[in-house]
């Protein structure tokens, strides 16, 4: 399992319409194979930032699978010009403790 991490800056007087087409790019995102699940979270101690996790069953299955899909530049349309500044993506994978 690769977890994807992402902080994203949303635009100033965005939040709520961000929210709206994130709910709707969520549809997107889940029907992509190799998806396993997602979540995003709105930052307490400063406005307009939020934190996107979602985990994929290997790195390919983001960075190649969705990323070159169809369903990718739907995602792109409904959310890309939220962000100032475009955010930095991360991949991680868990380590036995």
């Amino acid at each position: 399992m690769i977890l994807e991490a992402v902080i994203l800056n949303v635009k100033p007087g965005l939040e709520s319409d961000f929210e709206v087409a994130f709910k709707e790019a969520s549809k997107i995102i889940s029907s992509i194979d190799g998806y396993l699940s997602h979540e995003l979270h709105r930052c307490i101690e400063v406005e307009r930032k939020y934190l996107l996790l979602v985990k994929w069953e290997t790195l390919e299955s983001h960075t190649v699978g969705f990323r070159s899909s169809a369903e990718y530049q739907e995602w792109k349309k409904l959310l890309h010009h939220f962000y100032e500044p475009f955010p930095t993506v991360e991949h991680f994978e868990e380590i036995e403790i």
